[in-house]
């Protein structure tokens, strides 16, 4: 830990928190002039207070760590490159349309890797006035069911939520041409060109 860099970090994010060295040192229990030796860059926080600071200011420990915030180029907006993310624990989803850090339940996720599906995996898109009609023969079950279904296009993503021991019938606006995704915890996120 570079300990002039931590400084400058957490001088930084305290500043835009609008917090006072004050403030920050009663929450961590240490006094102020800790604080102040710490954005200085004349010591570094102890261990034990790591986890803490990092929660107090809003970033990963990592990056904390690391002293510098690791800050994205701009996206432009390409909704196709999409990245999801899924807890394994508690199944929430998470979107993203550039690069991110991405925790659930204590543990760092991974964008999941889209894989296209082989004939017997995809979903069954039928035409219902001006509407798509999808639905699947994958069996609904508690331990392995397709908890999402998303149509991504260029400018927009539309994700509806799928639950256990539902048939899965999903009736969405038909739009022009782009890519089906669907996730189940055996299968992983598959995709079809729709």
């Amino acid at each position: 830990m570079d300990c002039r860099k931590a400084g400058q970090m957490i001088r930084a994010l305290r500043l835009e928190h609008g917090m006072t060295q004050a403030e920050l040192a009663e929450m961590l229990s240490v006094s102020p002039k800790t604080v102040s030796k710490w954005e200085n860059g004349n010591g570094c926080p102890d261990v034990s207070l790591l986890a803490a600071l990092s929660g107090c200011l809003g970033v990963e420990l990592e990056t904390l760590l690391a002293g510098e915030p690791g800050e994205n180029g701009p996206v432009g907006g390409n909704m196709k490159k999409t990245k999801y993310f899924v807890c394994p624990v508690c199944g929430s989803i998470t979107l993203s349309t550039g690069e991110a850090s991405i925790s659930c339940c204590g543990r760092k996720l991974a964008a999941l890797v889209p894989k296209k599906a082989e004939a017997a995996e995809r979903l069954t898109v039928e035409t219902v006035e001006n509407d798509w009609y999808i639905t699947s023969s994958h069996a609904m079950t508690k331990e392995d069911y397709i908890s999402f279904v998303a149509f991504q296009t260029g400018d927009r993503v539309q994700l509806v939520k799928q639950y256990p021991e539902w048939n899965l019938q999903v009736r969405t606006e038909r739009r022009g041409h782009g890519m089906l995704l669907w996730y189940s915890a055996k299968e992983g996120l598959l995709y079809q060109l729709v």
